[in-house]
């Protein structure tokens, strides 16, 4: 059981919704690719670690890698290592002053300056380019220009007709807050658009004689589809919960 289950999210949520520097449900890798591209040594970000309510993971920048480390919520404290602290602003103070543990290397990391989220998607978001591959380690020199901006996916997925409940292939797209689908990869024209500003849910879906399978709520309809293995699954789906994340930040 992880250290977290017991702890409520209501416990923090105070907290958490005026720290200008928490991003919900941001992943690891968005993490990675928003501080090497735009922060700088020291630029640190607070988000959900997926152990668990009342886990949280802190990235913080250390010239050309980004490092991660647990911070819990526990017995109305944040723990961090063998410290204990009452507030996250307690916690950011004391490593303001003195460097965190250090890596693997050897280098040394200090909380110099928080990265908000709250930005524009298109100027920021949207504009970041990074290597789909890319891991933690990489330096800036490693973001390749023609890879897929941040917020962009697109890919085949077999989709459930509406009507005929019979399943093709389409090929889907996903643009700022447009998932498209076309016949296939060369159409010009989507069959349909659908706009995640009115979709109220993404989840695996287990109701389906279809395996790595999940789906979007919307007012009107759900839509199932099925993807060619669970990570790909799963990766369609954490970053449409991203997208909607970053639509319920600008409402």
């Amino acid at each position: 059981m992880s250290l977290c289950s017991d702890v409520s999210v209501e416990d923090v949520s105070d907290e958490l919704e005026i720290l200008g520097w928490y991003h919900y449900d941001l992943s690891r890798h968005a993490a990675e690719a928003l501080l090497l591209s735009n922060g700088t040594d020291g630029s640190y970000l607070l988000r959900n670690s997926n152990e668990g309510p009342g886990c949280f993971a802190l990235s913080v920048r250390a010239k050309d890698s980004v490092k991660h480390f647990h911070v819990t919520r526990k017995d109305n404290s944040y723990v961090f290592g063998f410290n204990k602290f009452s507030t996250l602003q307690d916690f950011i103070n004391h490593f303001a002053n003195q460097p965190l543990v250090g890596s693997d290397t050897g280098t040394l990391l200090v909380l110099r300056s928080p990265y908000p989220w709250r930005v524009e998607e298109p100027s920021i978001y949207e504009s970041v380019r990074v290597h789909t591959a890319m891991q933690t380690g990489r330096t800036e020199n490693d973001l390749v220009a023609t890879a897929q901006s941040l917020g962009t996916k697109e890919g085949y997925l077999v989709k459930q007709g509406g009507i005929v409940k019979n399943w093709k292939q389409r090929w889907f797209t996903l643009n700022r807050y447009e998932l498209k689908y076309f016949k296939d990869k060369m159409g010009d024209e989507p069959i349909r658009t659908l706009d995640l500003r009115s979709c109220s849910a993404v989840q695996f879906d287990y109701s389906q004689d279809r395996v790595n399978c999940f789906c979007l709520v919307f007012p009107e309809r759900t839509f199932y589809l099925c993807a060619k293995t669970g990570v790909e699954a799963d990766e369609w789906i954490k970053i449409l919960r991203w997208k909607m994340t970053q639509i319920k930040k600008g409402r």
